[in-house]
């Protein structure tokens, strides 16, 4: 434990030591995250009615309740659902508005944030120590000690690699991870499963990368409408459950809400029952004749008085029946409804056979040749994933095909700079009426809001993707070329993402480390060995 660590902890221990209630104690440079002395049960973590906002931002949670025991927990939600944000509640970096967290017996929480930027000490720990703990670790993840001292030219897969072992290392009662599977290629996301695998303490993983979750995971925290909900299971189960729910709640809602209409409509047809008895009744009474017996009247007047009884009665009933299928329907609660549609094209492929090729001798990267007899084409029904494990040259083999495009191709880079983003919306606001509701509706369609994208003075890096894959599929492009197309993207989009290209017409070639993405869109691979491009089946 670092003397920084060691400072928090016994100042933690003072503050807890003095009388009063633990729960109105902040700790410096802890938040509202206190220690509580005994058991939690199992649970290590306890977080108790957190609500969160930005500045005066619309809130993020609200009495929001969650708690961890030791195991795997998968954290998902919408982008903006503030999966980042409740990490860092949890760590403690921030302090809620409301509410509280409770760690048990002065664990020790960890939080790997998403950006690796500097080596910390927790690494240069890592890569110092020679037990066979460490080295099994550094084994495990692939870790050169020497790559240390070119941190500052390493891949961002190879720091984030780091990070987490460093973090390992430090053994954590609770390990906090934001998108650890970022820039990893398929050998560095299965040995970090690996490594996952083996730890004991309480984990939260923020990821989009749904086989991880699949392999690590035993449940599900799913954010959403500020609040979280714990699922059984690995993201894959998990969603299938909140999804048949919802089904049915919906279905339930729907069947309530008829029945509530049926009886509005019986109440509605006693009422004017009810309103033409008592025309009759004051019809009889105007018209009656004078030479009429007493007996007469009063007969008419106990009938008049029994059907108005058992129209009153009746009109109670389907009152009653009435607020009780409101009830029910707002004891339902609302239904969570999902964002996107189906996307459907209006356009057919390319007229030429061949959208995309290269035939060179080699393909450098700078002076560096990194490709030698590269001779591909794409074909306009061809669908291809580009694999190679990381700096094989898969970015630089998009940018030379690039270079000889002829047809009308989409080309989204992995990261999106700022100026082009605003560049893109730029292009969207000039777009004729037709094709910008075309490239409105795709942007929605994939889970975005349009006025806001629009509005914005800085989409995220996720709406900054979404806009330009909206803008280019809206210009009927023939072929659509992605590098790493789910960075940034929350998971239902990715799941939107999917369907929209597996309906797309054209070309496609994507570069990604998501092979269950790849598994939906693609059917063929191109595969860099060495200084070679090899086809295959996928």
């Amino acid at each position: 434990m670092r003397d920084d660590d060691h400072h928090r902890l016994n100042r933690a221990l003072e503050l807890l030591s003095r009388p009063g209630d633990p729960r109105d104690r902040r700790v410096p440079g802890l938040g509202t995250v206190v220690f509580m002395s005994g058991s939690m049960s199992s649970r290590l973590v306890e977080a108790r009615g957190l609500s969160f906002a930005f500045g005066d931002g619309a809130p993020l949670f609200e009495s929001l309740d969650l708690s961890l025991a030791p195991g795997w927990h998968g954290l998902v939600g919408e982008n903006g659902a503030g999966k980042t944000t409740l990490l860092r509640l949890i760590a403690g970096e921030l302090a809620p508005d409301a509410g509280r967290v409770i760690v048990v017996d002065h664990a020790l929480v960890v939080l790997c944030p998403q950006r690796v930027d500097e080596i910390d000490a927790h690494v240069r720990e890592l890569a110092s120590r020679d037990d066979g703990d460490a080295q099994r670790l550094r084994a495990t993840l692939a870790l050169d000690v020497g790559s240390l001292a070119r941190w500052a030219t390493l891949s961002p897969g190879e720091r984030k690699r780091w990070q987490v072992a460093g973090a390992l290392a430090r053994e954590p009662d609770v390990l906090l991870l934001d998108e650890p599977s970022n820039h990893l290629d398929a050998d560095a996301q299965r040995a970090l499963a690996r490594a996952l695998s083996r730890f004991r303490g309480a984990g939260v993983i923020v990821s989009h990368d749904r086989a991880l979750l699949d392999a690590i995971t035993a449940r599900t925290i799913r954010l959403d409408a500020r609040r979280a909900r714990v699922w059984e299971g690995a993201y894959s189960d998990a969603r299938e459950a909140w999804i048949a729910e919802e089904d049915a709640r919906r279905t339930e809602r729907e069947l309530l809400r008829d029945r509530a209409k049926k009886e509005a409509r019986k109440l509605e047809h006693v009422r004017q029952e009810r309103a033409r008895a008592e025309s009759m009744r004051s019809t009889s009474k105007r018209m009656r004749n004078p030479g009429d017996s007493d007996s007469r009247g009063i007969l008419a007047q106990t009938r008049a008085d029994w059907a108005e009884a058992r129209l009153a009665r009746s009109a109670a009933v389907r009152r009653g029946a009435v607020e009780r299928a409101e009830e029910r329907v707002e004891a339902l609660g609302p239904v969570t409804k999902a964002k996107g549609r189906s996307v459907l094209f209006a356009y057919e492929s390319s007229a030429k056979s061949v959208v995309l090729a290269i035939d060179a001798e080699e393909v450098r990267a700078g002076e560096r040749v990194i490709l030698r007899d590269v001779r591909l084409s794409l074909g306009r029904h061809d669908r291809v994933r580009l694999e190679g494990p990381n700096g094989a040259g898969k970015t630089t083999l998009l940018h030379a095909l690039m270079a000889n495009a002829s047809a009308r191709v989409l080309f989204v880079p992995q990261e999106i700079a700022r100026e082009e983003t605003a560049r893109t919306v730029a292009s969207l606001r000039a777009l004729p009426g037709d094709a910008r509701g075309r490239a409105m509706s795709l942007l929605a369609a994939l889970g975005a809001d349009p006025a806001r994208v629009l509005a914005s003075p800085e989409p995220s890096p996720g709406e900054a993707r979404k806009l330009a894959i909206a803008l280019g599929l809206a210009t009927e492009v023939h072929a659509v070329v992605l590098d790493e197309p789910t960075n940034h993207l929350d998971l239902p989009s990715i799941e939107r993402l999917e369907e929209a290209l597996e309906r797309y017409p054209g070309a496609l070639l994507v570069v990604t480390h998501d092979a269950r993405f790849a598994a939906k869109i693609a059917n063929e691979a191109w595969r860099i060995e060495g200084e070679h491009v090899v086809r295959a089946p996928m």
